[in-house]
């Protein structure tokens, strides 16, 4: 969901599982630039409040398989790609 600048949304995290977790998740538009929000409600000395932590997006990444797969070499490449050192 994209906000106007300088605004963001909260949602009660209703994935958490442990009190590290956030009591609050959503996202904030600053300068243009998208941000993941995540909030705790937090016992002070005059009273509740919340605590908030921007974060940038993470990246969707592709399900890891295990290992690595190696490139094919184009049909007319007689390099051995076994020798290099990396």
């Amino acid at each position: 969901m994209q906000q106007r600048d300088g605004s963001g949304i909260l949602f009660k995290n209703d994935k958490k599982t442990q009190d590290k977790h956030p009591d609050y998740r959503g996202e904030a538009t600053v300068g243009g630039k998208q941000w993941r929000l995540a909030g705790w409600i937090k016992d002070g000395r005059t009273g509740k409040f919340l605590s908030l932590a921007f974060s940038e997006p993470q990246a969707q990444q592709a399900p890891q398989t295990g290992q690595a797969a190696k490139p094919e070499p184009p049909a007319d490449d007689t390099t051995n790609y076994d020798d290099i050192p990396f």
